[in-house]
């Protein structure tokens, strides 16, 4: 008996072991996300204050 209740011990630490990880994972995943977000909307914003695509309400013109 001792030895199911040290096997199920064991298995419920793999298990929360796995589960940190997987946490630990996506939450680098969305970090990534970010960051990668944020680098595309400020090359738009760079690329749209250079070739002056944008007016003065921030809007793009409709030449």
């Amino acid at each position: 008996m001792a030895n199911k209740q040290n096997n199920k011990g064991v298995a419920d630490g793999i298990k929360e072991t796995a589960g940190a990880a997987f946490h630990a994972v996506h939450s680098a995943l969305e970090t990534t996300e970010n960051v990668a977000m944020n680098a595309v909307d400020a090359a738009k914003n760079a690329t749209d204050n250079l070739t002056g695509n944008r007016n003065e309400k921030g809007q793009r013109n409709q030449d």
